[in-house]
């Protein structure tokens, strides 16, 4: 049943997803048309004309149609990043870390374990949920008459690693979509200027002779879509590092306070 749950549960995550990134798409091609497209950001209220001199909307409008997908690309870095700084937040729980798991020392070191409980319940964090889950344990093998301890020792280690492993996964969710755009955004970026850069010079082709005025305005319209996909894959990257920096500092946490643990009640055992 609980299997079953977890099912769910990741496939409703995965159709979030979907939503989210299809809303982008949807959101950066209605900015793309309606707001960079204005009429009023051209000469004559021409969209298919020159853009007013020093209008940057209509300058990026002339990038052509890989701008609303690279703008989708970067909505979609702003919305995830949001969700993994909320998400994170959140399995840090209240308090430093560090005080958390000194002060489970010091209660399983007295054999406080309902009051090591309760400390983790007004933790509320990823590394409390470990902890707790590693505690129920705890109090059943100090409990176990029939275990030798060496094997009681393994058993509750093995179940911290259980439920580690099953919090590890969240907070690293969503992490390959920052990834992945930060290879991506680039090339995207790069086919737009291509693309821009054929239509230029094909124009260019068409005049029969040479237009340094139109060269130059399509070149700098072609750029733009390289300056949107290095900026989004730039901000991917910075993000990515960053987050993934605080799920390494998480796991340290964990795995240290699951060695304490084992640790503590090894000792007891001994006693």
């Amino acid at each position: 049943m609980e299997n079953k749950g977890q099912a769910l549960k990741e496939t409703l995550s995965s159709w979030v997803n979907v939503v989210i990134i299809v809303s982008c798409l949807v959101v950066g091609y209605l900015v793309y048309k309606f707001v960079m497209g204005n009429p009023i950001n051209f000469e004559g209220g021409n969209p298919d004309g020159h853009p007013l001199p020093g209008n940057f909307l209509a300058t990026i409008y002339k990038g052509g149609f890989i701008v609303p997908i690279l703008i989708a690309v970067n909505l979609i870095v702003l919305t995830f990043s949001i969700e993994r700084l909320i998400s994170l937040s959140r399995a840090d729980g209240k308090g430093r870390l560090s005080t958390f798991i000194r002060n489970i020392q010091n209660l399983l070191t007295e054999n406080k374990i309902e009051e090591a409980k309760e400390l983790c319940d007004q933790q509320k964090g990823s590394l409390a949920n470990v902890v707790k889950s590693g505690l129920h344990r705890y109090r059943d093998l100090q409990e176990d008459a029939n275990l030798p301890n060496d094997q009681k020792v393994i058993a509750l280690q093995k179940d911290i690693e259980e439920c580690t492993a099953l919090e590890l996964p969240n907070l690293s969710k969503n992490l390959v979509i920052l990834s992945t755009i930060a290879s991506v955004s680039v090339l995207i970026g790069l086919i737009g200027t291509v693309l821009g850069m054929i239509r230029a010079f094909a124009a260019l082709a068409q005049a029969g002779s040479p237009d340094a005025l139109a060269l130059s305005t399509g070149i700098s319209e072609a750029l733009i879509n390289t300056a949107f996909g290095i900026t989004g894959s730039t901000i991917s990257i910075l993000l990515f590092n960053f987050f993934n920096s605080k799920v390494d500092a998480m796991s340290f946490k964990i795995d240290q306070a699951g060695f304490s643990i084992s640790q503590t009640f090894a000792s007891t055992l001994k006693k």
